[in-house]
């Protein structure tokens, strides 16, 4: 052990550790010096794949652009959604069903109309007609039926309009 320590205490010791910090500054050096060659080359190279425009920036633009787009286009994507939701409460389903409610007139001039949304929910309107008066009769639909009794073509009018897809 001691002549570990004398070694580590002698001039050759010292003069080896010299040579090592030499060599490490020089590789240090020399490091720093291909960096910067190396940063250089990068930046013409850039600059000529750019057209004379800094490739790096060109693709820091874009890359802020297509962000934009994306959050623009959620934004559409959920204005879409809550349109889709109004059009289904918007009447898109009809059925209609003439007939003759009286046999004393001559042909169907009575009918039965039945207006509903995406969820079946609407109204059916009977407009019957005589000789002397014409009436026009509305019962409210929910979920596809009507809390009053529904004749056989307002029964009609309404399933046609269920089974009415476009």
């Amino acid at each position: 052990m001691e002549v570990f320590f004398n070694f580590l205490k002698s001039d050759i010791f010292m003069l080896v550790l010299f040579i090592i910090v030499i060599v490490l500054a020089v590789l240090y050096i020399t490091s720093v010096i291909n960096l910067k060659k190396l940063r250089t080359s990068y930046s013409k190279f850039m600059s000529k794949l750019g057209n004379g425009n800094n490739l790096e920036e060109m693709l820091q633009n874009y890359i802020k652009k297509v962000e934009t787009v994306e959050a623009r286009n959620e934004e559409i994507i959920s204005y879409c959604k809550i349109i889709d939701d109004n059009i289904k409460r918007c009447s898109q389903k009809i059925g209609i069903v003439r007939y003759n409610a009286f046999k004393d007139v001559g042909s169907d001039l009575s009918f039965a109309l039945a207006i509903l949304d995406d969820y079946n929910n609407g109204v059916v309107l009977n407009g019957i007609y005589a000789r002397d008066s014409s009436n026009i009769y509305a019962k409210p639909i929910e979920n596809g039926v009507s809390k009053y009794v529904l004749s056989e073509e307002e029964k009609e009018a309404v399933n046609r309009a269920i089974n009415n897809k476009k």
